[in-house]
């Protein structure tokens, strides 16, 4: 097994296996006030300055000439241009301009905008953004912007002169200023809403409960997803104090059991709340029967006799090249309170013996699929 596959089965198997206590966390870390959002800004502009790595497509075209329009040039050579619809130059190039908008941004504050390829162009390597206004959703300019171009990344020596990054998108860092402010409304009528990230019934009881510890009868959980909260009377000019005081409050909030997968990278995350049924496991080489003892035909060493082999299943190990692993306590397991007949085990424990027989990710991958089709894993897989 390979060091890449090795840290990522300790990655899943220290992510089941995590103590049973949850960490405090503060309020303002896993809500939001509602009325405080941004907004998303675009706009369409010109890249110059290429080296030859630009668009001579009809719609960079247009929009040079466009330009050129707007900025009154009159020379001759232009105007017979302008005329025959024709510009053609590899140093330029049209893109597409996107920013956020912060809420309570003002007026002089910078943006940084990212900048795409819409035409033709290979690379916005050394390229200048010229003056491009960016509005919002409702038309309006909110901000302009212009500047130097930056692709980041790294270039990869080699017979494919291979890039880390994608040269069509950039940033211009700081770029853009804003013209306009869209100023939110954080209160109405002396309540505050508060918006959880990760909705849950448990955490949103937790953070009002908080609340009203230090400020009496001021919050009410409405639902899983938002805790309202009355500003006291002592705070009604000092709003945003009263904001940045609750944020301080620390919670421990709960997680649902659920399990995500990647399959395209072959990433797992598994929530500590995730259990999983007593379960007669065949996979490859490997045998795992309900009491997490696992069998594979991996090493020949002395064992117990494998698990009989069902009719529909491949054949088991031979008993002579059999491997019995008996599931490591977990870290946090307490005997006098630990029964090995219990009705369910944690994916930490099926983890730790998948570790010990050598298994990838694509297994973990296929295994808890299976055993979330048989009804015996009890979370939520999320398959991405």
């Amino acid at each position: 097994m390979n060091r890449a596959t090795l840290a990522l089965l300790a990655i899943v198997a220290f992510a089941a296996a995590a103590p049973s206590a949850r960490a405090e966390i503060r309020i303002k870390d896993i809500t939001t006030v509602k009325g405080a959002r941004g907004n998303e800004l675009f706009g369409i502009g010109m890249v110059i300055g290429l080296n030859n790595t630009g668009g001579t497509d009809l719609a960079t075209q247009q929009v040079a000439i466009d330009m050129l329009r707007k900025l009154d040039v009159t020379t001759a050579i232009a105007r017979q241009s302008l005329l025959d619809n024709v510009f053609k130059s590899p140093n330029i190039a049209l893109v597409g301009v996107t920013a956020e908008l912060p809420p309570f941004a003002h007026k002089g504050s910078k943006l940084d905008v990212v900048v795409s390829v819409i035409g033709g162009g290979a690379s916005l390597e050394g390229g200048t953004l010229i003056r491009t206004p960016l509005a919002g959703s409702d038309g309006q300019v909110y901000a302009v912007t212009q500047g130097q171009l930056s692709i980041g990344g790294a270039r990869t020596r080699g017979a494919n002169n291979g890039q880390l990054n994608h040269p069509t998108v950039a940033r211009v860092p700081g770029g853009a200023f804003v013209e306009k402010e869209v100023l939110g409304e954080i209160q109405h009528n002396g309540i505050v809403q508060l918006l959880l990230r990760g909705p849950d019934y448990s955490t949103s009881s937790q953070i009002s409960q908080a609340i009203n510890r230090n400020f009496p009868t001021c919050a009410t959980a409405m639902d899983q997803a938002m805790v309202r909260v009355r500003v006291p009377t002592g705070f009604t000019s000092r709003v945003t104090e009263f904001i940045a005081e609750i944020g301080l409050l620390t919670v421990a909030p709960d997680t649902p059991a659920r399990i995500v997968i990647n399959e395209r990278t072959g990433t797992v995350s598994v929530g500590e709340n995730v259990r999983v049924s007593p379960t007669t496991i065949y996979h490859a080489n490997m045998v795992i029967n309900p009491n997490l003892t696992s069998v594979s035909p991996q090493t020949s060493r002395s064992s117990p006799a494998p698990l009989p082999n069902p009719p529909s299943l491949r054949s088991p190990p031979d008993p002579d090249e059999s491997l019995t692993v008996p599931i490591p306590p977990s870290p946090d397991d307490e005997p006098q309170n630990r029964n090995r007949q219990a009705k369910f085990y944690t994916v930490g424990e099926l983890v730790r013996v998948l570790n010990a027989l050598g298994a990838t990710p694509k297994d973990l991958i296929s295994i808890f699929q299976s055993l979330e089709k048989l009804g015996a894993l009890h979370a939520e897989l999320v398959i991405m």
